[in-house]
């Protein structure tokens, strides 16, 4: 099945809330206060937030006003091309790791269960595939079971992985880990790290350490800090990111297990809000299913007018 396919049975949920209201509302019909009133209550309910649908509404009815249009399909297209631009607004977004200079570092972050390990072997294998050299860092010491994944990972991709044992210091395994970089002439290493949450001051802490030792070792263009979200949670989600991004600066997004979830709209406040970019989204379980996000593509799925 191509991706963009997957894309389309992954968004099932999400366009029975939204094909079926949203994309509804733009078929035919008069352009009336009820409208407005509609499409508002749609996007909120599908996790835009109550800000950023206030302003679409207040953008298309100024697009609206100015070209005296009466029919709310008048509007789809242009309703279509505020949301891609906004995605579009953020820089880095759908763009691939930074590989420069050498070694690079990608750290994975985010709350237990979100997908970061099975993600960085994804990564792993893709990058692998493109002849670069990639190392695993497996810098989640809370769990043996986790760098026992991350080591199947490693076998699989035929990719070095750095490790200790379980209740080391992250942050050793990590700076041993740009050490073997360095000597064996990596070019990526993919960190992965022990999922917490938001709200637990003394694990974020941790984290911060980690990114200090990071950031005493690589130049700040060789680093990237992405958070791996879930896409099930929703408006909690963009609570997690927000977390996260003000403890160590994030440098963007992957939206993992889109394939589960009917909320989509989290994708546009964290875009919108944080201004940070949706890097990479999860489709499955196979190592093709993470790919880089299309905005492009991911507005004209989410509010196609085809049945499911």
């Amino acid at each position: 099945m191509a991706f963009w396919d997957k894309l389309r049975d992954g968004l099932k949920g999400v366009r029975n809330r939204w094909s079926q209201g949203i994309a509804a509302l733009f078929l035919g019909g008069t352009v009336s206060e009820a409208f407005w009133e509609n499409l508002e209550d749609l996007l909120v309910s599908g996790d835009v937030g109550v800000e950023l649908a206030e302003r679409l509404i207040a953008e298309l009815r100024e697009y609206a006003k100015k070209g005296h249009l009466s029919e709310t399909s008048q509007l789809r297209d242009y309703f279509l091309s505020l949301l891609e631009d906004r995605l579009l607004s953020v820089k880095g977004m759908g763009e691939p790791l930074a590989l420069s200079p050498r070694p690079s570092l990608t750290l994975l972050v985010g709350v237990n269960g979100s997908g970061k390990t099975t993600t960085a072997g994804k990564l792993a294998a893709q990058y692998r595939r493109q002849g670069h050299r990639v190392l695993l860092a497996a810098a989640d010491t809370y769990r043996a079971a986790a760098i026992d994944q991350l080591k199947s990972w490693g076998e699989r991709t035929g990719c070095r992985v750095v490790s200790q044992g379980p209740g080391s210091d992250a942050a050793a395994v990590v700076f041993d880990a740009i050490q073997a970089a360095r000597s064996t002439d990596a070019d990526l290493i993919l960190a992965d790290s022990a999922g917490r949450l938001h709200t637990k001051h003394n694990l974020m802490e941790e984290l911060r350490k980690l990114r200090r030792v990071i950031d005493r070792e690589l130049p700040s263009e060789a680093v990237e800090v992405l958070l791996v979200l879930d896409a099930v949670m929703g408006q909690n989600g963009f609570r997690q990111v927000e977390a996260f991004h003000e403890a160590l600066g994030l440098t963007g997004v992957i939206l993992a297990k889109y394939d589960n979830t009917a909320k989509g709209g989290v994708l546009l406040s964290v875009v919108d809000r944080l201004k940070l970019p949706i890097r990479y989204v999860g489709l499955g379980e196979g190592v093709e299913d993470l790919r880089l996000f299309s905005p492009h593509d991911f507005v004209e799925e989410l509010l196609s007018n085809r049945g499911d």
